[in-house]
């Protein structure tokens, strides 16, 4: 630096360490490279949409059984529980007392009858027949199991207790 009649002079050498900006090849270099591991690593995650839906139907159902019990048990009336291939249905009994499923039972969000319905062809790996909550929340057969098509958890239903896990 240099004084020149009051004022600070600097020398051109002084003007050169600004910082330069943008990045250095090096850098890019880096961030791409990262880049491409990370989305080598979460890509296919995010590709099978199959795993997804399945994952969802199973949940879905695993909550359908749980509210048809819970509703035969503060109802006080029989639940019923028909399945396709491909969707769940519940259907609760008029009247007190009565093992005859003939109206449709509202599910939480109000539609009736409350469903749960599989997407992209995902599809029960095996389907029960009929099967009931009585008043008690007790299921009409053994310990039960079902199992989405591609998945390997299983949702069961206890014998006595009527317990869906």
């Amino acid at each position: 630096m240099e004084l020149y009649r009051g004022f600070i002079l600097i020398s051109h050498a002084a003007e050169s360490m600004k910082p330069s900006q943008g990045f250095t090849l090096l850098e890019l270099i880096i961030v791409l490279t990262i880049a491409a591991i990370l989305g080598a690593v979460i890509t296919p995650k995010f590709s099978d949409t199959k795993d997804f839906e399945a994952r969802g139907f199973y949940d879905e159902t695993f909550s359908l059984l749980r509210y048809a019990q819970k509703s035969a048990i503060a109802q006080r009336r029989t639940v019923c529980i028909a399945f396709t291939s491909n969707s769940a249905t519940l259907t609760i009994a008029s009247a007190a007392y009565s093992s005859a499923c003939d109206t449709g039972l509202a599910g939480p969000d109000g539609t009736i009858p409350y469903t749960a319905t599989a997407k992209g062809g995902v599809n029960y790996a095996s389907v029960p027949a009929g099967f009931n909550f009585n008043p008690l929340g007790r299921p009409s057969v053994t310990t039960q199991t079902w199992q989405v098509a591609g998945m390997t958890q299983t949702i069961t239903v206890e014998a006595e207790t009527g317990y869906v896990h």
